[in-house]
């Protein structure tokens, strides 16, 4: 009962958090409550014992991710008018998408009235397993070109992350090495010569 009471709990919140990434009018705004949903989600995985998952969710999107979206918003200086000029085109097709949800969230609690069951409870785990264990043993044999095809992405996202924050703006100050190296004195220092004032 409690366990039911933490998940209906923090299932609420994240619903929360993600409805306050669609509809905040701040892009800063929305990358926290993006943030606040990634943390629900990690309890979430706590809950089904998948620890392993929850603090990898909390420290690569949280802790890595996120903070890079962070940033590139920042840097960015994004203009929300110009953004917003376009959401009436995207309308029909995120109705539609909308509508397909509710439909089938509407079969999920409409079988679930029924009382069919689809999902079987899962048997207990022995003391002695480890999800880690067992999660790094399918990753490193089963899916390691798909691992490391996802590492490979992930640097790319970075790399183009860091190229659109150093483009040129108009009050972007770049340092110039070579014209710092080639200064001359002559070009820094003006020695001004002008006659002695007496003091009255």
């Amino acid at each position: 009962m409690f366990l039911n009471l933490l998940f209906y709990t923090f299932g609420a919140v994240l619903v929360g958090a993600a409805l306050g990434v669609v509809f905040s009018r701040n892009p800063v705004h929305a990358i926290m409550f993006l943030v606040l949903a990634f943390f629900n989600s990690a309890v979430l995985w706590l809950l089904l014992e998948a620890e392993f998952l929850a603090i990898a969710l909390v420290l690569v999107y949280v802790g890595a991710v996120m903070v890079l979206f962070l940033f590139v918003v920042m840097m960015l200086d994004v203009n929300v008018e110009q953004v917003r000029e376009g959401f009436a085109r995207y309308m029909p097709v995120g109705l539609l998408v909308a509508f397909i949800m509710v439909v089938e969230l509407g079969q999920v609690i409409w079988v679930r009235s029924w009382g069919i069951s689809t999902l079987t409870t899962a048997p207990p785990l022995p003391e002695d397993y480890s999800n880690t264990k067992a999660l790094g043993k399918v990753l490193y044999t089963e899916h390691v070109y798909a691992f490391e095809l996802a590492s490979v992405i992930l640097l790319l996202a970075i790399v183009a992350a860091i190229t659109l924050t150093m483009r040129k703006r108009p009050n972007l100050k770049q340092q110039d090495i070579a014209a710092q190296v080639a200064v001359r004195r002559e070009d820094r220092v003006r020695l001004v010569s002008m006659p002695a004032e007496k003091k009255e």
